[in-house]
């Protein structure tokens, strides 16, 4: 592996700097408002589709910038530095509904869905996970029956993420009851504002309400919208999550290091609630205690580690030209990690992390930032982490993959 950046890379670094300390929203999300927000991340994709910057790992013949694996991967790095906003709400259509699109769909199905995806005119969302079938996707249970030229779909999906904003659905569906629990599953591209639906907000610990309960009655879908055939949904699925368990969460990872950083400076500016009772006069900060300055530097050290196997990670799949099993190595130990650091939060901070309104709270802190509003954001990811060895594949679910599919074990 060979992390130098050519001097092509570092041109490509400089110009993606240049346009996001020029370009990237000076003000920040409404985070209280999910509508607002939505239009918000919409009109920032506009910004980034009018630069030449949407879609940055979508092939060029599809509208996007067509970049190498290490180019993603600069642009990510700069994405952090700049504390540029990600536009949460795109996520799926970006990352899981273009990507698979781009893969498995008919030339009418990329012509009509693509260019809305990537100029930011749609929001998306995936119906994937149910009550009964969240790490064991195969148990699904939502039917599709087909009549004439339509499916018609009853069910329920849960965690779905925005689907109260969202115009169109990935949508996982048993089409074959009687087929092996892999076979008889197709993937097709729901309207959400088809009647039938119900939608219904799921508010978290962390006080937001991006997740919902989907319900179908007797749903109708043209057969038009199946993507990649009848009954082979799984082949289609598997190509968004091996996705989503690779390149999906490169920003992610690059913002982790940015986190610690942050948390490194919030540290030294926070009074030790762990200092000596017996020293009333011990004015130290969290940061000139030794377990929790030992604890900061091997989270440092952790997220360079991820860092170098997310390289590596690019690399081997620059060579092999598709994403490893791997990766799910890489998704296990970033889960983890971002739980740790975010716990450490809690412990510098102590019980007052949380002594503030969630709905008030931002994802991330701005440059400049008051302590109040880095403590904001901290508590609110503090939360939010909890779900992060559950998304995208528990970490058990993780460990089977690797134990199987990297280490050769038996099932």
């Amino acid at each position: 592996m060979d992390i130098k950046f050519s001097p092509e890379e570092e041109s490509f670094r400089q110009q993606a700097r240049a346009w996001l300390e020029t370009n990237k929203p000076k003000d920040p999300p409404p985070e209280n408002d999910l509508r607002k927000r939505r239009e918000y991340d919409l009109a920032w994709q506009r910004r980034m589709y009018d630069g030449g910057w949407a879609g940055i790992s979508w092939p060029k013949e599809f509208g996007g910038r067509g970049a190498s694996l290490m180019e993603q991967l600069i642009w990510y790095e700069e994405f952090a530095r700049a504390r540029a906003h990600e536009p949460s709400t795109l996520f799926v259509g970006l990352n899981h509904g273009g990507p698979t699109l781009i893969a498995c769909a008919s030339d009418e199905q990329k012509a009509y869905h693509l260019p809305r995806i990537l100029r930011g005119d749609v929001v998306w969302c995936q119906g994937f996970s149910e009550p009964g079938a969240g790490s064991d996707l195969a148990a699904l249970n939502t039917r599709a029956v087909i009549d004439g030229d339509h499916l018609v779909v009853s069910g329920q999906k849960v965690w779905t993420s925005f689907a109260q904003i969202a115009e169109w659905q990935e949508l996982l569906v048993r089409t074959d009851p009687q087929a092996p629990r892999h076979k008889g599953i197709s993937w097709v591209v729901c309207a959400m504002d088809s009647p039938g639906i119900t939608i219904r907000p799921i508010r978290t610990m962390a006080g937001h309400q991006d997740f919902c309960e989907v319900f179908y009655d007797e749903v109708r879908i043209p057969l038009t919208n199946v993507v990649g055939g009848l009954n082979n949904g799984w082949k289609v699925a598997m190509s968004t999550l091996s996705f989503e368990r690779g390149t999906a969460f490169l920003a992610e990872q690059v913002r982790l290091t940015r986190l610690v950083e942050d948390l490194i400076g919030l540290a030294k500016a926070t009074p030790w609630a762990g200092q000596d009772l017996e020293r009333p006069g011990d004015k130290r900060t969290a940061w000139q205690d030794d377990e929790i300055r030992r604890r900061l530097l091997l989270a440092r050290a952790q997220v360079e580690a991820l860092r170098a196997m997310t390289y590596r990670s690019v690399s081997r799949t620059l060579r092999t030209g598709m994403p490893s099993s791997e990766a799910s190595l890489t998704r296990l130990f970033f889960s983890e990690l971002q739980q740790r650091v975010h716990g450490l939060s809690a412990t510098i901070v102590g019980p007052g992390l949380l002594e503030f309104d969630l709905s008030e709270a931002s994802m991330h802190a701005s440059e400049g930032a008051s302590l109040k509003r880095m403590r904001e954001s901290f508590a609110f990811s503090y939360l939010l982490a909890f779900s992060s060895t559950i998304a995208a594949g528990s970490k058990d679910i993780q460990r089977n993959i690797i134990g199987e599919r990297v280490l050769g074990l038996p099932r």
